[in-house]
Order: structure tokens, then C-alpha cells, then sequence
């Protein structure tokens, strides 16, 4: 047991600005865990000490960190709000302080010995989000000024405890990403369907632990999901064929959505197979508009999985998704004469799957056109509509360095993060901005360490009912804007993705008006040389805008194509080129 301190009130003020400065500048979650118990001993004395978090979905707490107390007890111990003079002190939002706990029938006596308790809710603007428990074996241990003093050291301590999680949670994300970005590194390179199929599932556990996991795809002819992979408990199972439509996995390839549900004995839609099945996480595998199967994650206890897992397992699936639909293809031409051949016309093929072919229809009062021409069969341009809610258009346009196979997987790549980045919103209150998008790009490309290949990419988004463009670029050409009859370009540069770790990019907003037009191209447009090797250039571009202000954007998608195929004598092109064009009509 510590001594008391005693300090004058001058002095006191100091030491907890001191002691508050301290723990404020702690982010690692387990160091400021332990330092706390040190710094309150400068404060007051106690003999059993216990920092408790509150679990705001169980409503519940648990022991984050204790001094005193059992092993089992720090392991085992979970308190409802409301619940003993911690509970109390947390539901009340207010320090207790009872100095004789044989005489508090809220008292529990957890640890024996104990003779005072003063407990004190930790919160942030407001909001609880756990306690401070001091424990002596001394009646009257504890006097209304160590009440107060703690109440005031809770206050830096609570705000250090929240940034220390959100700093701990960062780091997972982070390590997460990684993580994610292996795998797909690691999947990319199997082209056998089973090896991939059974690949996926063993590295799936480094990053949920699942009980059973299951991945089942799409049989078009059948019009039913078949299991090709059945885990439990690290051992193979079985899993029934499921017709689409039926059972929850079957929900989430018809409606193409994810579905997670908490208690399964809840859902009418639930097909039993396996025994103790209390919750069921299904992620559907897309390739653009289309499912072509699940993961499926079960589990015996209720609420085994949130909407982090949710949006990590659907990151993985984007990557699964292509990976499967790039080893079924090869499956289907490894043992042909023209196996090279196909392979790449096949890569064309799905490349161009991947575009969109039209914007999101739901978007009203805009016009989306683009067109895209590899210099060979497959290319390093990307281009993407995506609608992350109902009022906002995202235009991804990119260019990877090179040309051909290399390119186009690298590209193929950049394209499913510019997705999973843009779509994150959806399941996370984080929004994230046109900079954001680039920055988180830029670190994962870079992790990559393939320094022969970098992406400029120009991410706009169009949000119809703020009525403003939020624009950023990574070394793209610039973008042409016409508004109120007058075109310029967007001057707004970038250092390429994936060069350099750490880059920022700035941002530009315009407001949105009837009428307005943006054209992205990549540089294969403006380089482009005729027979005395003279370049395209932007102005001739801008020409074409102008001219075609009142038509539709994919007249002026078109007019840019044919004037660069004149410009060259319809000879062959140099590099990929693509176009796209909005226009706002309302």
C-alpha cells in the first residue's frame, strides 16, 4: 500500500497538469494501462487498483487492466452498467465513494480484504467510456478531496484512453491492409481453381478466427451455389448445394450484397446444416455486376462478427473474386496450343469486364461517357463509375506506367482499391476524401516495392446534392472543365502512386451548374504524334469541347477518338488511351 500524499492546492493543480500532460502523450493502449496505477499514486494511496472499459454494444464492462486482483477474476470478470458501485458509478456518470463497502449492498466483494472503494467514471464529452476502481483495506481510506482530485484526473485519462484505442485501431487497420495486401499478392500468382480455392481459406484465418468458413460458387447452368471449400475447426466438412434465392448465402448472390446476421433463430431465411449455429457472416464474391459465389463464416455464439469484418473480408473478396475468375480461365485454356494467346485475349476480355460499361442509373441530371483503346490487346488504363450512396458520383481515371500484361495486372490492382476505398463509406462513418483515396493508394502501391511501375490517377467526386466536385490528382493530364462557356484545364498536379511513401495531395472543389463539362484523358490522348511528330496536344481537345458543348458527352467521347485516329492517319497507337466525359443537365 502506497503513503498518502499530501500536496497544497497550488501545487496539486501543477502536479495534475503534469500527470495529465503525461498520460496524454501515451498511445500505445498497454503502457498507459499500466502507467495509471503510478501516476494515482502521486495522487492518493489504495491497495487494489482496476482500470475498467466499457463495452458499449454488451453494455457491460470488463477489467482492462487491474493490480490486486485474481488472474481469473482480470480474465473472467464482466459488469453490467448499473451493476455494484463500479456499474453504478458508470450508469450515474459520477464518482462513489463509500468507505465502509460492508455497509453498501451494491458492493461485491470481487477481491477479499477490501474494506473502502472509490470509483470514478472516465468520460469524453459526456459519454462514458469506463471507470477507475481504487480499493484499500482501510475503512475510511478514501476523503471527498481524493474523490475530487480523481474526478479531475479522469478527465485527461479518459481522453488519452480514447486515443490510444483509436491510435491501436489505426495500427490494426493498418497491419491489416498489409496483411490484405499479401494475400492478394499471394493469390495473384495461383492460377490451379482447388490450390487457389484451399489457399484462400487457410489465409482467411490471419485475419478472422473463424469456425467454420465455407466458399461456395456459382453454377450458372444449375442456377445453384456449390460448395468447393468446407472448413471446420481447421478440418474439412461438408456443406449442402443451395439453390440462389434460398438460405442466406443464397439472399446475398441474388440481391449481390452482404448479409450479416447477429442470431440466426431470428431469420426466417436461415438454413440449418451445421448444429450450434447461432451467427452467419455471407460476403459475396463480385466481378463488377456479377456474383459468382460467397464466403460464408459461421459461428456458435452470438454477434461473433461486426462490420469491421464485414468490410475486411469484402476487401479480400474484390481480390478473391478476380483471382477466381482469373484461375477458372486459365483452367480453361493451360492445356491448349495457343494456351499464351488465349491467356492474353482472355485478359482482354476480362479487363474490359471490369470497366463499366454505363454510370450508375439511378443518378439523375448527369451524363457519363468514356471510351478506352489498348495500345495492345490488353492495357494499363483504368476508368470507373462508382455511386458510394444514392447522391454522390465517384470518376476514377489511371494510367499505370508500361504497356501489355505486366500493366494491365498492375492496373487491375489499383483499380479494385480505388473500389474498396470508395465503397468504405458504407460500412464505416469515416468519410473519405478525393486526397484521402490517393494517399491510401499511394501506401499501399508503394508496399508493392515494384519500383519499375507507378499509376497517375485522377479521383473526382461529384456530389449532386451539395452540388460541388471534389477533385485530386496524381500526376494525370488535367482535366478540362467548361463551365459558364469558358475551357480550362483543372491545373491541379500529383506525384504519380506508389513512388514515394508518405505523399499528400491537395484537393480542389468547384460548384456544379447546368451545363458543365469535364473531360479526363489519359496521357495516350494528348502524346499522341502524327507522321512528323507533332503531338495531339490538350488544345486540340479543348477545340473539340467547345464545338460539341450542346451534344451529348459521348459525342464529344467520340469526336475526341476520331479526331486522334485522323490526327495519326488511322496508323497504330502508340499508347492506351482513354476518355471520359460528364456532363451535369440539370
Amino acid at each position: 500500500m502506497t503513503d498518502r500524499p499530501t500536496q497544497p492546492d497550488q501545487e496539486l493543480a501543477a502536479t495534475l497538469f503534469e500527470l495529465g500532460r503525461e498520460v496524454a502523450s501515451v498511445l500505445d493502449l498497454d503502457e498507459l494501462l499500466r502507467r495509471i496505477p503510478r501516476l494515482i499514486a502521486r495522487l492518493t494511496s489504495f491497495t487494489v487498483f482496476s482500470v475498467c472499459l466499457l463495452d458499449e454494444k454488451r453494455q457491460d464492462l470488463r477489467i482492462a487492466y487491474a493490480e490486486g486482483y485474481p488472474d481469473e477474476i482480470v480474465r473472467t470478470f464482466r459488469l453490467k452498467v448499473g451493476q455494484g458501485i463500479v456499474g453504478t458509478a458508470v450508469a450515474e456518470q459520477r464518482p462513489i465513494l463509500v468507505n465502509d463497502v460492508h455497509n453498501d449492498a451494491r458492493y461485491l466483494g470481487v477481491v477479499p480484504g477490501v474494506a473502502a472503494q472509490l470509483a470514478v467514471p472516465l468520460r469524453v464529452k459526456k459519454k462514458v467510456v469506463g471507470a477507475l476502481n481504487l480499493l484499500s483495506d482501510r475503512i475510511g481510506a478514501f476523503t471527498p478531496r481524493d474523490e475530487d482530485i480523481l474526478g479531475q484526473f479522469g478527465v485527461p485519462v479518459a481522453q488519452a484512453l480514447v486515443n490510444a484505442r483509436l491510435y491501436e485501431q489505426e495500427r490494426d487497420y493498418t497491419e491489416t491492409l498489409e496483411t490484405l495486401t499479401e494475400i492478394a499478392r499471394e493469390v495473384a500468382a495461383i492460377l490451379d481453381l482447388d490450390e487457389l480455392l484451399s489457399r484462400i481459406a487457410i489465409l482467411v484465418k490471419r485475419l478472422i478466427d473463424y469456425r467454420t468458413f465455407g466458399i461456395l460458387l456459382v453454377n450458372d447452368e444449375k442456377q445453384q451455389l456449390e460448395p468447393k471449400v468446407a472448413l471446420q475447426y481447421g478440418e474439412k466438412t461438408s456443406l449442402l448445394n443451395i439453390r440462389i434465392g434460398e438460405g442466406l448465402v443464397g439472399y446475398a448472390v441474388l440481391h449481390k450484397e452482404t448479409v450479416l446476421v447477429n442470431d440466426v433463430s431470428k431469420d426466417p431465411r436461415y438454413i440449418k446444416v451445421l448444429e450450434d449455429v447461432r451467427s452467419e457472416l455471407v460476403i459475396p464474391l463480385l466481378l463488377k455486376d456479377r456474383c459468382i459465389g460467397v464466403f460464408d463464416l459461421e459461428s456458435p455464439e452470438l454477434n461473433a462478427f461486426s462490420s469491421r469484418h464485414r468490410e475486411i473480408l469484402g476487401i479480400l473478396a474484390s481480390q478473391a473474386a478476380v483471382a477466381i475468375e482469373n484461375a477458372r480461365l486459365y483452367e480453361k485454356v493451360r492445356d491448349n496450343e495457343l494456351r499464351l494467346q488465349r491467356e492474353i485475349e482472355f485478359a482482354r476480355r476480362v479487363q474490359l469486364a471490369l470497366l463499366p460499361s454505363e454510370p450508375p442509373r439511378k443518378l439523375k441530371g448527369v451524363e457519363v461517357a468514356a471510351q478506352f483503346e489498348p495500345a495492345r490487346q490488353i492495357g494499363g488504363d483504368i476508368y470507373d463509375f462508382l455511386s458510394p450512396d444514392p447522391s454522390t458520383l465517384v470518376i476514377a481515371v489511371g494510367d499505370v506506367s508500361g504497356k501489355g500484361v505486366p500493366a494491365a495486372l498492375y492496373g487491375a490492382f489499383a483499380g479494385e482499391i480505388v473500389r474498396s476505398r470508395t465503397f468504405r463509406r458504407r460500412f464505416t462513418t469515416v468519410r473519405t476524401s478525393p486526397s484521402g483515396v490517393l494517399a491510401s493508394m499511394n501506401a499501399i502501391l508503394h508496399e508493392r516495392n515494384l519500383e519499375e511501375y507507378f499509376c497517375t490517377l485522377c479521383y473526382a467526386s461529384f456530389d449532386f446534392k451539395r452540388r460541388q466536385l471534389v477533385i485530386a490528382n496524381s500526376g494525370l493530364p488535367y482535366p478540362i472543365r467548361r463551365s459558364g462557356g469558358k475551357s480550362a484545364p483543372i491545373v491541379l498536379p500529383g506525384v504519380p502512386l506508389g513512388s514515394f511513401p508518405g505523399t499528400e495531395y491537395e484537393e480542389l472543389t468547384f460548384d456544379l451548374k447546368a451545363g458543365d463539362i469535364y473531360v479526363f484523358c489519359t496521357d495516350g490522348v494528348y502524346e499522341t504524334e502524327d507522321a512528323q511528330g507533332r503531338e495531339f496536344g490538350a488544345a486540340k481537345v479543348t477545340k473539340i469541347i467547345d464545338k460539341l458543348a450542346d451534344q451529348p458527352a459521348q459525342k464529344i467521347v467520340d469526336a475526341i477518338f476520331e479526331s486522334v485516329a485522323k490526327f495519326r492517319l488511322y496508323g497504330p497507337a502508340a499508347d492506351d488511351m482513354t476518355a471520359v466525359a460528364v456532363k451535369i443537365t440539370a
